[in-house]
């Protein structure tokens, strides 16, 4: 009888054991759960701004092209010159790309 109370005191510590490293396991998984958590939202703002930073940028450059062409168009519309794209400029164009785009 007395090996079997032994027994069951010996299991009982070794049940405390485990159920207190499953706590301290859970503990910890929760705590990396919630870095996780920030930092995936950390990324999300960033990336969300960098969105919002390039749409304005973008928007920059293309009204800066618009108001660069606005005179060419002007003479063109009101019959006083030929027709403002050619081939002349749709290089020049090209050129202002790939030098934005080395940049």
């Amino acid at each position: 009888m007395t090996s079997f109370f032994a027994q069951e005191v010996r299991l009982s510590k070794r049940h405390e054991e485990i159920v207190s490293q499953r706590l301290i396991l859970l503990q910890q998984m929760q705590n990396k759960f919630g870095n996780q958590n920030t930092e995936k939202g950390s990324q999300l703002q960033a990336a969300e701004t960098a969105f919002k930073r390039n749409l304005s940028l973008l928007k920059t450059r293309y009204w800066a092209s618009v108001e660069e062409y606005i005179p060419k168009w002007e003479q063109f519309l009101l019959g006083r010159a030929p027709y403002p794209i050619g081939v002349e400029n749709q290089n020049k164009a090209e050129n202002t790309l790939q030098n934005e785009t080395q940049q």
